[in-house]
């Protein structure tokens, strides 16, 4: 299926980004961890190049560990010698003071030079990912409490924002960003089933059909652990309804007459991926 959303406020935000990253010390880079590939966004490589990055692998509480672990020195390696990488769930209390860490670690250069001249330093970093990678709520976690607005679909921030999230550290938040051309299916439909894609732009109908096309492949026992008994008679779009209907009769999305509510199953399998009732997933 073809997916492309890149509305205007997205390209002022890599204006944006473009404007502020020479004023900040370093990048924090949130990724999806139930789709972390599919998160890298190649439009902030080229705002983002030279800078000391912190890779914030986000979600870790959703996603399946054991398919994670071996790509991410795949990751950190992208940004070059001056980046580190972070594993967190940053909707847990206190989970993120472990970014202080790192972001002093990558600028203790800076840090050293002004204590040798006996000024206080303020780390200024940009936070920047997709759409519902988290990156508000981290920076909330940061400070102990709300100061930024959050919310679990795609294009809730739409502006910057500075924020103190301490006396040290200054962080700006951006709006979640995708680029241009989503020109790889397989990134288009991980980065719809993560919700980093608005939810209006997508047919639900043909993205549910993927979804169960890629979890059969993928994590073959995720959907009838969930559902009961399932039986795919092929891969093609046919055959795959018929999955749709089966888990329509399971979750009683079916009428007194028969008629299978296919709306209702399409976003219920979705959802409950994103509520991580079909399990630990990531998707690469």
């Amino acid at each position: 299926m073809v997916i492309n959303w890149f509305p205007g406020h997205m390209t002022k935000a890599l204006r944006t980004m473009q404007a502020e990253v020479k004023n900040v010390d370093c990048v924090v880079y949130v990724l999806d961890a139930r789709a972390p590939l599919a998160c890298l966004n190649p439009e902030f490589d080229k705002i983002i190049a030279g800078k000391a990055v912190l890779v914030a692998v986000n979600k870790i509480d959703l996603c399946d560990f054991e398919k994670l672990e071996p790509v991410l020195p795949q990751i950190k390696a992208r940004f070059g010698e001056n980046a580190d990488l972070v594993l967190l769930n940053s909707t847990l209390s206190g989970s993120g003071k472990k970014i202080f860490e790192k972001i002093e670690h990558l600028c203790h250069e800076k840090i050293a030079r002004n204590q040798a001249k006996g000024i206080s330093t303020i780390i200024r970093a940009m936070v920047i990912g997709v759409p519902n990678c988290g990156k508000s709520t981290l920076i909330n976690n940061l400070c102990g409490k709300a100061k930024t607005i959050t919310g679990d679909k795609a294009g809730v921030t739409r502006g910057k924002q500075w924020v103190a999230v301490s006396k040290n550290v200054h962080l700006l938040d951006t709006p979640g960003t995708l680029y241009p051309n989503l020109a790889d299916e397989k990134t288009a439909r991980y980065l719809a089933y993560v919700g980093s894609i608005k939810t209006e732009v997508l047919d639900f109908g043909e993205l549910a059909i993927c979804f169960v096309r890629d979890m059969l492949a993928q994590y073959p026992n995720a959907l009838s652990d969930r559902y009961g008994a399932l039986t795919a008679q092929g891969t093609d779009n046919f055959a795959l309804a018929g999955v749709l209907e089966q888990i329509a009769t399971a979750r009683h999305f079916v009428s007194k007459g028969g008629e299978v509510d296919y709306d209702r199953t399409c976003f219920a399998i979705l959802d409950d991926f994103r509520k991580s009732r079909l399990g630990k997933i990531t998707l690469l």
